[in-house]
């Protein structure tokens, strides 16, 4: 199912959809990873943007 760009509520802001190119590239530069990395740390951790922080920094550590 595809990300509706129209509707930005509160999930939306939440969560990584990492089939979507824009979404990776943000997330990518925030977290300071490579695409493969969040994608990675999404399949470990799960969609919601918090857990997925979590993880790349336990796994930097």
């Amino acid at each position: 199912m595809s990300d509706n760009l129209q509707d930005r509520g509160g999930q939306d802001r939440n969560r990584i959809d990492v089939s979507q190119d824009w979404e990776l590239r943000y997330w990518s530069e925030k977290f300071g990873c490579s695409r493969d990395e969040l994608k990675a740390a999404v399949q470990a951790a799960g969609t919601y943007a918090e857990d997925v922080e979590k993880y790349l920094s336990g796994i930097r550590q």
